[in-house]
C-alpha cells in the first residue's frame, strides 16, 4: 500500500493477486491461532483502501486505463478488481458473520461485467501481461474461480438469491466445459471454488483433480509451482522444480476446502513440508517466479513469497478446523 508502482487515483493502490490478495484471506484466519479479538491496523487500510473504490467505483480510474496501458487493459482491470473486491469483502464479511452493503456493491460490479456470449462467456476478461500464473492468456480461469470463491464466502446464503441464479449457473458452466483442460494449478483454484460454491464439479471431476495433485506431489511431500503448468520463463534462466512454499500452500490448502483431512498421511507430510520451511527470521516461505530470475532482496522478488506466505497460513491454520466437506481422496 505505500509502494510507489501500486498508488492509484482518488489516494487509493491496486490489489495485486500476489501480495495484497494472499494477504486479505490469510490475516483473518491467522487470528483465531494468534487470539486476536480485532483486526490489525494494516487490515483495517486494505480494507479502507477496497471499500473506496467500491464506493467510487463509477468515478475511480482503471488500474492499468487504455489510454496508458493500451487495448484491452481498462476492460480486463476492472474485471480483475471487481473479482478481487468481491472476494476480500465476502471474506472480511464471512470472518465478521453478517452480509455487508459494500461487499453487496462490489458483487453488483462484479455482475455488470460478466461475459454473456462467446468463449468467456460466464467468466470475466483479466489481466494479461503475459506473466504466470496470475497474469496470462489462461488466467481469465483462474479469475473466474475466485469470483465463484467470492460468491461462495458470502454469508447469509448470498449465493441462494434468486435474481443472480443466471449469472451463477453462467459462472459454472465456465468453470465446468474447460476444467480437465486447464493446468493443474487452475485445476487446483476450481477444486477450491468447487468446495464454496455447488455444481461447478461433480464427484468424479472432484477426485479426478484430487488424484492429479497427489501425482504431483514431490517426495518430500511438497509441490513445486513448475509442475502445475507448461512454463517457461522469458530470459531463458531455468525454472526451479524443488518445492516451494506457494505450490504447496495452495494445493494443501484446496485439498482440505475439498474435505481430505489433515490426517491423511499424504496431506501431513505436506502441512509437515509447511512447517518445517517456513524461515525463522522473516517468518515468510519463499517461492520463485515463473517467469524470470528475480533479486529477493528486491520488492518483485518477493512478490512469489508473499503468495506463498498468504497460502501457507491457510492451509496450516485450515489444519485446525473441523473438517466437514465430502473427502477427495481417500482417508
Amino acid at each position: 500500500m505505500t509502494w510507489p508502482n501500486a498508488s492509484r487515483d482518488h489516494e487509493t493502490s491496486c490489489v495485486s493477486c500476489h501480495t495484497a490478495l494472499p494477504y486479505a484471506l490469510a490475516r483473518p484466519a491467522l487470528r483465531a491461532s494468534l487470539h486476536e479479538s480485532e483486526t490489525t491496523t494494516t487490515e483495517r487500510r486494505l480494507i479502507d483502501n477496497v471499500t473506496k473504490r467500491v464506493r467510487l467505483w463509477k468515478e475511480v480510474d482503471p488500474f492499468y486505463p487504455d489510454q496508458t496501458s493500451g487495448l484491452p487493459k481498462t476492460s480486463e482491470s476492472r474485471g480483475t478488481e471487481a473479482i478481487l473486491n468481491a472476494v476480500i469483502l465476502a471474506t472480511r464479511d464471512a470472518h465478521a458473520g453478517t452480509a455487508s452493503d459494500d461487499a453487496r456493491a462490489a458483487f453488483d460490479n462484479l455482475w455488470a461485467l460478466q461475459f454473456r456470449r462467446g468463449d468467456l462467456s460466464g467468466a470475466w476478461a483479466w489481466l494479461n501481461f503475459h506473466y504466470e500464473p496470475w497474469e496470462s492468456g489462461d488466467a481469465a480461469y483462474f479469475g473466474a474461480a475466485l469470483a465463484a470463491v467470492a460468491v461462495g464466502t458470502e454469508p447469509e446464503a448470498y449465493a441462494a438469491r434468486a435474481d443472480i441464479q443466471p449469472r451463477i449457473k453462467a459462472l459454472g458452466a465456465y468453470l465446468q466445459r474447460s476444467a480437465a483442460t486447464q493446468a493443474l494449478f487452475n485445476r487446483a483454484m476450481v477444486l477450491w471454488a468447487a468446495s464454496r460454491l455447488s455444481g461447478i464439479l461433480s464427484d468424479a471431476e472432484r477426485q479426478s483433480v484430487a488424484d492429479a495433485l497427489w501425482a504431483a506431489q514431490q517426495p518430500d511431500g511438497g509441490w513445486s509451482l513448475s509442475s502445475l503448468g507448461a512454463w517457461k520463463r522469458i530470459d531463458g534462466t531455468a525454472i526451479e522444480t524443488q518445492s516451494d512454499g506457494y505450490a504447496t500452500g495452495v494445493v494443501a490448502f484446496a485439498l482440505q476446502q475439498a474435505g481430505v483431512s489433515p490426517t491423511e498421511p499424504r496431506l501431513s507430510r505436506a502441512l509437515s513440508w509447511l512447517t518445517e520451511h517456513q524461515e525463522t527470521g522473516t517468518g515468510m516461505w519463499r517461492a520463485t517466479s515463473q517467469n524470470k530470475q528475480r533479486d529477493p532482496a528486491t520488492d518483485i522478488g518477493k512478490f512469489m513469497s508473499d503468495a506463498a506466505t498468504g497460502f501457507a497460513v491457510l492451509a496450516l491454520t485450515q489444519s485446525q478446523l473441523p473438517q466437514t466437506r465430502p473427502s477427495a481422496g481417500p482417508p
